[in-house]
């Protein structure tokens, strides 16, 4: 799984696996016809990515800066956030720029992550986006 997916799955929220379906006890499990579950969609759409992402703080409780920092985010979302993964993070989302952990790559990350959010079905303020 990429490290964005993992974001995405963080802030979005992951589908749990699907329950098996139950058996009766009094006919056999070979003779119980089960009905095939209709395929749900995975495309998520309009996901209020800011609430999500409050709600998360708000139980995380360390306070930290998710609106501006990728370390503080990924922290958050409860990720690894050393410089190997933000640089692969980086390498994923196609930053062109020195893999150096400067600030500009940082910020770049943190406003290409809420891009990709957002064209993956997520609302995320133009603020957070620019």
């Amino acid at each position: 799984m990429s490290i964005f997916s993992s974001i995405k799955d963080a802030v979005f929220g992951k589908k749990g696996p699907a329950a098996a379906p139950k058996t009766s006890s009094i006919i056999p499990a070979e003779i119980v016809a089960v009905a095939p579950q209709p395929v749900e969609d995975e495309t998520v759409s309009d996901v209020d990515v800011i609430a999500n992402l409050e709600a998360i703080d708000a139980s995380d409780g360390r306070n930290l800066n998710w609106r501006s920092s990728i370390v503080d985010l990924m922290k958050m979302l409860g990720m690894e956030s050393s410089l190997q993964e933000r640089k692969d993070l980086a390498m994923e989302l196609g930053y062109t720029g020195s893999l150096d952990g400067s600030a500009e790559m940082n910020m770049w990350l943190h406003k290409a992550v809420m891009r990709e959010l957002a064209k993956n079905g997520g609302k995320v303020p133009a603020e957070l986006l620019d």
